[in-house]
């Protein structure tokens, strides 16, 4: 099989089923991490890696994620925001 490093698994806190994971599709996924002072936009010391969510992965609320770029290793296990836009409703 081959290996998409821009597609990262994330399992959402309280969404335990294939179908509570239907809400989150199209939301924005914003992995965050810490740069040197002053290097992120507008001189914050933040860098932000967008990304979307694509599908669902399995029966267990873990879904599929596509990022602009590639996420880095330390990302494994850690956090990411939700933000609960664009909207469907």
């Amino acid at each position: 099989r081959t290996q998409h490093n821009h597609t990262s698994l994330i399992k959402i806190k309280g969404c335990d089923s294939k179908d509570s994971t239907q809400f989150y599709l199209g939301k924005r996924i914003a992995y965050i991490t810490k740069g040197a002072s002053g290097s992120g936009k507008n001189g914050s010391k933040f860098r932000v890696n967008w990304g979307k969510v694509c599908r669902a992965h399995g029966s267990n609320g873990v879904v599929r994620c596509k990022f602009a770029r590639d996420l880095p290793p330390q990302s494994i296990g850690g956090r990411v925001r939700v933000m609960l836009y664009p909207s469907r409703v």
